[in-house]
This record gives structure tokens, C-alpha cells and sequence, in this order.
């Protein structure tokens, strides 16, 4: 898919309508799905969307114990123990549902770190890059054996990636850090690998869900979310934010919505095919056209399996 093909299908949903909107008359019985970061916020919404919907969900979680907890009313939830920014904590995780052997028809990469401190994990990679997207490069790749025929893949993206392309000369950060920069290219490499992914037949959609206020913030200090227009001085969301099960929609559109199929590679928000961004305000939104560069996802994807030994 190029830029031609980034226009609204006119589904008949839009920012204010919910995962369980999108969902109406989706009987997903018998399904499975696998969701990163579904405990809280937006990713916890899914699950619970999902799981109403008929769906048994696999929820790996860095701290599966606050996962259990979260999740406890859930039904059909099964949580695993995974740290995204770990490779070999990736294998392991994966290994187990290899062994298991169930296959999956939905897989939401929602996790992710935003706007940390400089951290290195691994051989010293950048932790946003190397958790928002080397963690599920390497994840995705090596469950591709237990793909069920028709599956979608929805990488969580965001309207962060208008502030990076991909930083080709310094990846990692080396030559000094900025950590909106940095999220900001872990965001484009997600919606690039939902391009490449797909081009190799795999199903894939990125999304942006929205601007939503969870605990995906935790590094951002309160005065800096009142100063970037964020929040009002008493803490309540500005319009234009959304509520998780809002921001969970879109990923759950794009991994169920029955006018996709036949479709893939493209980037979705407020639960349609987005269009071209003609702007640079990321709450208007769109998708810039480095974020579903062809070139630039087969690009990233030769880099990132020269990096994790995945996906080769």
C-alpha cells in the first residue's frame, strides 16, 4: 500500500465511539488474541472489549501480578510474563505459546514507553526504539508459525511520529538524546513495520488511537502536561482528548472490521483509514508520508533483523 491508498472508507464510526461500538454484531467465539500492554489504560479497554465479544485474550505483562489483578474480571484472559525491552524475556514468552500451539486470529502490539529518561537496555540500545519496536519486531516475527489464515496484526502507533522519520544515521541516539525524538521514531517504526509486515503477506494495520491521558504519561511531569495543553489546571483532559475505551477503538477496529478485508499496510485513526496529514498539528492527526514509506519499511525491517536475528 502507498499514500494513494490512505483515505476513508467511510465506516460509519469516528473519535467518539467505542471498542465495544466498533464491535456491535462481531461474534468473535472461538477467536484468540494476543494484546502487549493490555492491563491498563487503553490496551486493559481492548481486553475487555475483546473478551465481552467471545474472544480468549493473551495478555503478556512486565508485572504479571498487576496484570492478574486488573484482569481478574475479565474472562477468557490468560497473562504471561514478558518485558518488551528484553530479547531474550521475548523469546522465552514466545517459546511458551510455540509449545502451546493455539493459534490467533488478533495480535495488538499496544505496550510502549514514552518521553523516558535516557535508558539503555540490551547491547545499549535506545529503550523506546528497542521496547516499542525491536521488542515486538521479535515478538510478531517468531509467533508468525501460530498465525491463524485471515489473522490481523495492529501495531499501536501514534501521532508522535510527525516529529521523527526514522533516524537512519543514529538510530540509538548516540550523538545525544531527545526523548520526544525518540519516541517519536519508535512510533514511525511502527507504523513501517505494519508496511513491511504486510508486504510480506501477514495481515497488518497501525493505528493511531487518539490522544488519551493513561499511565502510557508517567514520565511527562503534571506541569508539563498543563503546559502542552494537555490538561487544565485540575487535571481534567482538554477536548479533543479521548477516554481509554475511545482510544482503544481504532486497533480494535482495525483488527475486526469486516471493511478491511482484502486491505492491509494502512494507518487508521478514529476507526477509518486515515488520511494524508496536510498539517503538522498531531491532534488534527493524519499520517506523514514517512510513516508508510514502502522503501523505508523494507529499510527498517533488514535493520531491525540484522539486530535481533528475527524476521531474516
Amino acid at each position: 500500500m502507498t499514500m494513494e491508498q490512505q483515505h476513508k472508507l467511510g465506516s460509519g464510526f469516528g473519535a467518539h465511539s467505542t471498542a465495544r461500538d466498533v464491535l456491535a454484531g462481531i461474534d468473535l467465539t472461538g477467536k484468540s488474541a494476543l494484546v502487549t500492554g493490555g492491563y491498563s489504560g487503553l490496551g486493559l479497554a481492548g481486553v475487555r472489549a475483546l473478551a465481552e465479544a467471545g474472544a480468549r485474550v493473551v495478555v503478556p505483562a512486565r508485572r504479571p501480578e498487576v496484570a492478574r489483578d486488573a484482569l481478574r474480571d475479565v474472562p477468557g484472559a490468560v497473562v504471561g510474563e514478558l518485558d518488551l525491552g528484553d530479547q531474550e524475556s521475548v523469546r522465552v514468552f514466545s517459546d511458551h505459546l510455540l509449545a502451546d500451539g493455539r493459534a490467533f486470529d488478533i495480535v495488538i502490539t499496544n505496550a510502549g514507553i514514552m518521553a523516558c529518561p535516557e535508558t539503555r537496555v540490551g547491547p545499549g540500545w535506545e529503550a523506546h526504539f528497542a521496547t516499542n519496536h525491536l521488542g515486538h519486531f521479535t515478538l510478531v516475527n517468531r509467533l508468525r508459525p501460530l498465525l491463524a489464515d485471515g489473522a490481523r496484526v495492529v501495531s499501536v502507533a501514534s501521532s508522535g511520529h510527525f516529529l521523527s522519520g526514522i533516524r537512519w544515521d543514529d538510530l540509538q541516539f548516540r550523538d545525544g538524546y531527545d526523548r520526544w525524538l525518540a519516541y517519536a521514531q519508535s512510533k514511525t517504526a511502527n507504523a513501517l513495520f505494519a508496511v513491511q509486515l504486510n508486504a510480506l503477506g501477514v495481515r497488518a494495520f497501525a493505528v493511531h488511537p487518539g490522544s488519551i491521558l493513561t499511565p502510557l504519561q508517567r514520565h511527562v511531569p503534571r506541569e508539563e502536561q498543563i503546559a502542552q495543553g494537555w490538561m487544565s489546571e485540575d487535571g481534567t483532559p482538554v477536548e479533543g482528548f479521548k477516554t481509554p475505551e475511545q482510544g482503544a477503538a481504532t486497533a480494535v477496529w482495525a483488527a475486526t472490521s469486516p471493511l478491511l478485508d482484502g486491505l492491509g499496510g494502512l494507518y487508521a485513526q478514529d476507526c477509518d483509514v486515515a488520511e494524508p496529514a496536510t498539517g503538522d498539528d498531531m491532534l488534527v492527526g493524519g499520517v506523514k508520508p514517512w510513516a508508510v514509506d514502502p522503501d523505508d519499511a523494507a529499510r527498517l525491517w533488514d535493520v531491525s533483523a540484522d539486530l535481533t536475528g528475527q524476521g531474516a
